[in-house]
């Protein structure tokens, strides 16, 4: 059986009985991704301005991977990520990964202020700029349009915004991009999101990252989009 099929009995469960996250009050951490960051990583976070100040699982796992196997390929790439919250993969990769060109975290405005300070606490101003992005309208003209990669981590969760984040990456992925998209499955509509996402985009599973079984009991999905290419007649 297919997992991303909803006759699966992992998902054949009401939406209704899907645990509430525990929220965590505003507080400071350092992160060190396993000891793949010399530098700890420090993260503030803070949910007065939505769950997405929160640091998620899927956020650990795709940062962990683009660490131990990422490093050098990430060079010389120009890098945008999607509902950063408070920026936890992208300031990880521009700590741990030499980098060419300004790394771009992007969500909504009310994320801006808290995306600012951990860039400060961070000192990496100058090397990551963070951008308002609303998903489902025009990608704003200081952001790389259709950039080299796209990182997006646990950005499946808010079933009306399926759409506009589909949109979104319709409009940014190029002929050349890489989405390295990771999410934790919550309920059947992220099932149905990602059987969308197989229409619009050519999704892969990616196999080469050791903790998989691990991150996989907690249904944690860990993949790469790209753009279908024309069929040549």
């Amino acid at each position: 059986m297919d997992s991303d099929d909803e006759r699966d009995p992992v998902f054949a469960i009401s939406d209704d009985l899907v645990a509430v996250p525990s929220y965590k009050a505003a507080a400071t951490s350092a992160l060190d991704f396993g000891g793949l960051l010399t530098k700890p990583l420090t993260l503030h976070e803070d949910l007065k301005e939505g769950c997405g100040g929160q640091l998620w699982p899927a956020g650990m796992v795709l940062g962990t991977y683009l660490l131990r196997l990422h490093r050098e390929k990430l060079r010389g790439k120009t890098i945008v990520e999607l509902g950063a919250g408070g920026g936890l993969v992208g300031l990880a990769v521009a700590l741990g990964c030499p980098l060419d060109h300004p790394l771009y975290i992007t969500d909504q405005a009310p994320l801006l202020s808290l995306m600012e300070k951990n860039i400060a606490l961070n000192n990496l101003e100058g090397r990551v700029k963070p951008a308002i992005l609303d998903w489902g309208c025009p990608v704003p003209p200081e952001v790389p349009a259709q950039p080299d990669i796209i990182l997006a981590a646990d950005c499946v969760y808010f079933e009306p915004a399926f759409p506009l984040l589909q949109k979104t990456l319709v409009d940014m992925i190029g002929d050349n991009t890489v989405v390295y998209f990771c999410f934790k499955r919550r309920r059947r509509a992220d099932v149905q999101f990602m059987k969308v996402a197989k229409k619009l985009f050519k999704v892969e599973t990616i196999g080469d990252d050791p903790d998989a079984e691990t991150y996989r009991r907690e249904n944690i999905q860990l993949c790469t989009l790209r753009k279908k290419q024309a069929h040549v007649q």
